[in-house]
C-alpha cells in the first residue's frame, strides 16, 4: 500500500527553509513507529534535510534524485518511470515522506494519508493539499488531542476513494 505521512499546521503548511515547522517528539515517535523497517520514498531535498544528509536508518530509502546522483545509503531513481518501476515491485507498505513537490506528485497514487494536525500556524512557505477540500479523500479517523513540546496535535487518517495505479506514474 502507498501511504503518505505528513505533519501540517492549521493552514496545511508543512515547511519553511527546507525544514519542518515544529519539533514534535510525539509526532516523531508516530513517524518512526509507522515507517521503521518499511520503505520510505522522497525527493532529493528531503534526503538532504536529514541530519548529515543521511538516509533514514532501518528503512529502505528510495529517492527521486537529479541525474548523476548516486548514493550508497539510498536507492536513487532519476525519473518518475523508474520510480514507478521500483515501487511496483515493493511487497510491503511504502511511505511518501516529502517534500512538497514529491507529496503533490504522489498524492493521487496514495491509498491512505496519515496527517498529524498541529493546532498552530507555523508560518509555512510550502503547503500540503487541504484534503478536507479534496473530494477523493475522506477523513476516516481522528485521535484525541495530545500535547507535545507546547503544541496540541491530533493524528488523523484520510482514505483516497480513487487512487491511481502506479503504472500511470510516468
Amino acid at each position: 500500500m502507498i501511504r503518505a505521512i505528513v505533519a501540517v499546521d492549521k493552514k496545511w503548511g508543512i515547511g519553511k527553509k527546507n525544514d519542518l515547522l515544529f519539533r514534535l517528539p510525539l509526532d516523531m515517535k508516530f513517524f518512526k513507529e509507522h515507517t521503521l523497517e518499511k520503505t520510505v520514498c522522497m525527493g532529493y531535498n528531503t534526503l538532504l534535510s536529514f541530519p548529515g544528509g543521511k538516509a533514514l536508518k532501518d528503512r529502505k530509502n528510495i529517492v527521486l534524485c537529479p541525474d548523476g546522483i548516486e548514493r550508497e545509503d539510498a536507492l536513487c531513481v532519476h525519473t518518475l518511470k523508474a520510480l514507478s518501476d521500483v515501487l511496483c515491485k515493493e511487497d510491503g507498505d511504502v511511505y511518501v515522506i516529502g517534500g512538497a513537490m514529491f507529496y503533490k506528485t504522489m498524492l493521487p497514487y496514495c491509498e491512505e494519508i496519515l496527517v498529524t494536525k498541529v493546532d498552530a500556524d507555523g508560518g509555512a512557505e510550502v503547503f500540503y493539499e487541504n484534503l478536507d477540500k479534496n473530494p477523493n479523500f475522506e477523513l476516516v479517523y481522528k485521535s484525541e488531542d495530545f500535547e507535545t513540546n507546547g503544541y496540541t496535535i491530533a493524528f488523523t487518517t484520510y482514505k483516497n476513494s480513487n487512487p491511481l495505479s502506479l503504472e500511470k506514474l510516468i
